[in-house]
């Protein structure tokens, strides 16, 4: 596993992450696979994933609860746990008792990263990183930081916040890339790390880069998938969140840390449109 610095306290965030968009529900609770999902958390980090990312929108709530069922028997130090608070309970007292309902179903008496999930314009966000610095403060947030931001708002984060913003999570993926743009330059400059979800996208890339794309696995022996896995982490301060189901998937998408591009594909791969 490779790490990314998380602050000047010396603290990490594991560089591939399982993504849990859809375990368990979507915008409501799916109990249906239950079982299974817990299952595939806990082998998840059997294979050696410590960092898993979640929200207590996913599934209603009821993603953090499989969360919390399948962490429960391992040692909770050697995990590292986002979760992120959605638009609506971003003022101060909504934001405290949405932690206590994370906390809750999550199992755990803290969170190791806490995001904003969706900036809401009618919440001053001084308001919102005040409640969420107080929460560090109180020893039930270890890190804040905010999701969907673009440049202008995270420099306002930035600007306002009493404790540090370490993380925006995006989506970015190998056609999804505007945050190459500003946003990625922004963050690495500040030392706030950018966590890319729908990394893979959905196994759905364009059929010009997937055209391309073709050409790497024989030379790197690796999956289109590890491709793109290896493209995003070959770049300063990037984390991924693949979701996966199946054991194979897992096991790739970690191994897709072990591989480093040469420059002239990651300008090739840079450059597409």
């Amino acid at each position: 596993m490779i790490y990314r610095t998380l602050s000047n306290r010396g603290a990490e965030i594991p560089a591939v992450g399982l993504g849990t968009w859809e375990v368990g529900g979507r915008d409501v609770p799916d109990k249906s696979r239950d079982k299974e999902h817990i299952e595939t958390i806990s082998r998840a980090i059997e294979m050696g994933y410590t960092h898993i990312d979640t929200a207590e929108h996913y599934g209603g709530g009821h993603t953090e609860e499989l969360i919390g069922e399948a962490i429960s028997v391992f040692s909770r130090e050697k995990l590292f746990i986002t979760s992120k608070v959605w638009p609506s309970h971003l003022q101060r007292a909504a934001l405290h008792k949405a932690l206590d309902g994370t906390l809750q179903r999550l199992r755990t008496d803290y969170l190791d990263l806490y995001l904003i999930h969706w900036p809401n314009p009618d919440v001053p966000l001084e308001e919102t990183l005040s409640a969420m610095s107080d929460e560090v403060q109180n020893g039930r947030v270890r890190f804040i930081g905010v999701s969907n931001f673009d440049t202008p708002l995270l420099k306002k984060a930035v600007a306002v916040s009493r404790e540090p913003i370490v993380n925006n999570q995006v989506l970015f993926n190998i056609d999804d890339r505007l945050a190459m743009n500003e946003l990625l330059p922004y963050c690495q400059t500040q030392g706030i790390t950018m966590t890319a979800y729908s990394p893979l996208r959905r196994n759905a890339v364009k059929t010009s880069t997937e055209k391309l794309l073709k050409e790497l696995p024989s030379k790197y022996s690796a999956s289109i998938q590890q491709i793109m896995l290896a493209w995003l982490l070959g770049k300063d301060g990037v984390v991924v969140i693949p979701k996966a189901s199946k054991l194979e998937h897992l096991r790739s998408n970690l191994e897709a840390a072990s591989i480093v591009l040469d420059q002239e594909d990651v300008r090739m791969l840079d450059s597409l449109e």
